[in-house]
């Protein structure tokens, strides 16, 4: 039953950003996006690289990972996040940013997803354990190889220029 509700979980997220998205006359393929992540002061950074020449819904996303450990991909999709961002993504690169986040370790989620006619494409940020959830979708999924990983956010304190030790 906790598969059943959490791939239903996953698929609402999903298809939430598929309605979101414009149609597209063109073929999806898996090299379309590529995300690149990064940690910049209390900030999260998603760098997406989207050459599928149409606009997309893209999202992304933080989950907690206690003590620095990828939790199972069931906890992370399963709980929501409360620290995210989405909007369309246009053709070319387009930086996500999720701003003042809290100290500690998280892991990083991102999806895009498009639609054509009645055909959904998504792409995710692989993850151990994803394809248990994605199988059961109706639409096409690709797992795009930036994988979701484990970011620390340092204190603000901790930063040169804050008045810390550091500086």
């Amino acid at each position: 039953m906790r598969t059943t509700l959490r791939t239903l979980t996953i698929a609402t997220a999903c298809a939430t950003l598929a309605l979101a998205a414009p149609t597209s006359a063109l073929a999806a393929e898996p090299g379309d996006i590529t995300f690149s992540f990064a940690v910049d002061g209390t900030s999260v950074t998603n760098t997406i690289t989207n050459t599928s020449g149409t606009v997309i819904g893209c999202g992304t996303s933080l989950a907690p990972a206690p003590n620095g450990i990828l939790p199972p991909v069931g906890e992370v999709i399963g709980n929501g996040q409360s620290l995210y961002t989405n909007g369309d993504t246009q053709p070319g690169t387009t930086v996500q940013t999720i701003a003042d986040v809290p100290a500690g370790s998280y892991v990083v989620l991102a999806s895009c997803t498009s639609t054509e006619g009645e055909t959904t494409t998504a792409w995710i940020s692989d993850y151990p354990g994803l394809d248990e959830f994605l199988t059961p979708l109706p639409w096409t999924s690709y797992k795009v190889q930036q994988e979701s990983t484990v970011v620390t956010v340092e204190t603000a304190s901790s930063f040169p220029g804050s008045g810390s030790a550091f500086d």
